[in-house]
């Protein structure tokens, strides 16, 4: 068994990921900053932290801290770094604290595997959909192709839908590890960074680099007053609250929804399996899910009845659609995903109505973007 250092463990991925790592045996570090973001006001009390509270040796302090990383690198085998700033749209305004700790933090890491000893075999990053941008299409007349980030003149009038050159009438494929990578957001490039570096100097010094680009992640655990991240969080959090649920654009713009315990087994293989190393792997549920459909679905699996908006507003950053593609990792190290969205929403809603209901920050996110222009 090995001893497997978590950064950001303490979060709703890497909470999952350390109580299924203990559950096998292995032994965990985690070292989280428990953001109130993330964690509420009073973070030592947050469920996620309760959950591995006692059950891992447990480091408060940031990955921008170089003594409390080595504190945490010490005597490990393994690290899957997760700790990140996450959230697109607030990416666009809070650029120096993203890049901060999601480049810097990540810079830091590998300087003290690359200059210091330690006994580090493999490191398992956490990727991103968002690296990719808009997602992978097929046009009848240009062939596949990858149309670029839409436009501000475009969005205004109600043209939400990508294009290509003059093709408008694009099929959209699942996204594969070799389609272009072309972020539209701060977060994206951050993430982009983030897994270049790790699979760029890792293998230099003689360790392992295993990349996951992990699609929109839910489940029960996940945080419930964070505004930034997570539309059925906030969606959830909205109809608690029995406030309408504002849908952007015209509701049909689509992400892959992939559920916690699915991300976890892909992780877990990924950190087990030595077919694992040197590879970038999708994780999602290789389906497509409309925003509209997330709203209506929560709305049923809630029983509570609320008004749905759609107002064709936008933010500036957001991509129109993105699913993935799991052939590679389907093939390679043998992950399939157990839950389709309809059971993964089902159990998420029945978490969701055992929960405190959560005061909606909702609106501060939305007028924090209109303030700089990023929400129209």
């Amino acid at each position: 068994m090995s001893k497997i250092l978590i950064t950001g463990g303490a979060g709703f991925i890497g909470s999952n990921l350390s109580l299924a790592l203990l559950n096998k045996g292995h032994e965990v570090v985690v070292l989280d900053t428990l953001s109130p973001q993330i964690h509420g006001e009073q973070p030592e009390q947050s469920v996620l932290f309760g959950a591995i509270k006692n059950k891992v040796k447990f480091i408060k302090g940031s990955v921008t801290d170089n003594a409390k990383l080595q504190e945490a690198i010490d005597g490990v085998d393994e690290i899957v770094h997760y700790a990140a700033e996450t959230g697109t749209g607030q990416s666009m305004y809070e650029i120096q604290r993203y890049v901060d700790v999601n480049i810097g933090g990540t810079a830091r890491l590998l300087d003290i595997l690359v200059n210091q000893k330690h006994q580090v075999k493999k490191v398992v990053v956490a990727s991103s959909r968002s690296i990719y941008g808009e997602g992978k299409y097929r046009s009848a007349k240009y062939g596949i192709v990858y149309p670029g980030h839409r436009n501000d003149n475009d969005l205004q009038q109600r043209k939400f839908e990508v294009s290509y050159l003059d093709d408008h009438n694009l099929e959209l494929l699942a996204t594969s590890e070799d389609a272009k990578i072309h972020p539209s957001s701060v977060y994206g490039i951050t993430k982009q960074n983030q897994e270049q570096m790790i699979m760029t100097v890792c293998p230099t010094i003689g360790i392992a680099p295993v990349a996951f680009r992990y699609q929109n992640v839910y489940g029960p655990g996940q945080s419930l007053s964070n505004p930034y991240t997570g539309i059925l969080s906030i969606f959830s959090t909205q109809i608690r609250n029995n406030k309408p649920i504002n849908i952007f654009e015209d509701g049909l713009e689509s992400r892959d929804f992939v559920f916690i315990d699915d991300v976890v087994n892909a992780t877990v293989l990924g950190i087990e399996l030595d077919a694992a190393n040197g590879e970038v792997f999708n994780v999602g549920s290789g389906v497509a899910t409309t925003v509209s459909t997330v709203a209506q679905t929560l709305i049923n699996k809630l029983g509570q009845s609320v008004d749905v908006n759609v107002t064709g507003n936008y933010r500036l950053g957001d991509i129109r659609h993105n699913f993935a593609d799991l052939t590679h990792i389907k093939s390679k190290i043998g992950f399939n995903p157990q839950f389709n969205f309809e059971s993964g929403i089902e159990a998420f809603a029945n978490w969701v109505i055992q929960q405190e209901i959560k005061a909606s920050n909702y609106e501060q996110s939305i007028n924090e973007m209109k303030a700089r222009g990023l929400y129209k």
